[in-house]
């Protein structure tokens, strides 16, 4: 039995030829592709189309929107530049923040 694997195994030039043939770069190359793909699909491309939402959020702020920071404070814009936003929180208590912190509206049912 081990003269017939041994004579399997060394089949000369013919045998290790057979698999690397002209078609054996291209199954190669096929799956690092298709992860690329996938990565592609499922990951980059949601994360640079929630980036562009935010982006627009934050340009579309106006004075009186309810929003929450990314640190958890809720408040009302009262204040805009083109870096820093001015959050009422509480009645005549006002908190600068910078507005790439500036996470979302906060939602209408909370108060």
């Amino acid at each position: 039995m081990i003269d017939l694997a041994y004579a399997m195994g060394t089949s000369g030039a013919g045998g290790a030829a057979a698999g690397a043939g002209p078609g054996g770069l291209a199954n190669a190359l096929i799956l690092p592709i298709a992860f690329i793909a996938i990565f592609y699909f499922l990951l980059i491309r949601p994360q640079q189309k929630r980036a562009k939402q935010h982006r627009e959020f934050l340009a579309a702020l106006e004075k009186g929107d309810d929003v929450i920071t990314s640190g958890g404070l809720h408040g009302k814009v009262t204040g805009l530049t083109d870096k820093v936003v001015t959050l009422e929180i509480a009645p005549n208590i006002r908190v600068k923040v910078e507005r790439a912190n500036i996470a979302g509206r906060k939602p209408k049912t909370q108060e």
